[in-house]
């Protein structure tokens, strides 16, 4: 796995959680806070549905909230695994046809939740190099520095799962 930058190479986000179009919102566990320090992003009821890639006790959501939990790693993913990130952009884009707000996140909101939030939006019609240069300006210019990632973009999930599945 290529990637822009390594582990604490890569700087935190300045924010919990960042809107990338209406009601789709990327984040992450961990953000830089306000006076430098790096600060828990905890999801209380501000979203209808919290998708999470990594999961981390007391990170919420609220009791009520709908939660989809897909633990992934930031790298190689199998066929499983990207069914699973397939499902979960099927399952974001549901939502926000619904009129419902959506929060997918991951550790610092880069990488996994980029994949899940990428697809959402190709699948709405978009290009691959849309949507990366959509996330990237609207979370960071940090988001989906995972090559391998925006690979699987670039060759359609479905694609990638198939051709995964195959190698297994």
């Amino acid at each position: 796995m290529r990637t822009r930058g390594k582990g604490s190479d890569v700087p935190a986000p300045g924010r919990p959680w960042d809107e990338i179009v209406p009601g789709l919102w990327m984040g992450g566990h961990e953000f830089q806070g306000p006076v430098g320090r790096r600060e828990s992003a905890v999801v209380r009821d501000e979203f209808d549905l919290v998708q999470t890639l990594l999961r981390l006790p007391g990170h919420g959501p609220d009791e009520g909230v709908e939660h989809h939990v897909w633990p992934i790693p930031d790298g190689p993913l199998d066929g499983t695994q990207l069914a699973g990130v397939i499902r979960l952009a099927e399952a974001a884009g549901e939502a926000l046809d619904e009129g419902r707000k959506v929060l997918v996140r991951c550790y610092h909101g880069y990488n996994r939740s980029g994949l899940v939030v990428a697809h959402t939006l190709m699948r709405r019609g978009g290009t691959a190099e849309e949507a990366v240069r959509l996330i990237r300006s609207r979370r960071s210019p940090w988001a989906l520095h995972n090559d391998l990632f925006v690979e699987y973009l670039r060759a359609g999930l479905v694609t990638a799962r198939l051709l995964e599945e195959l190698a297994e």
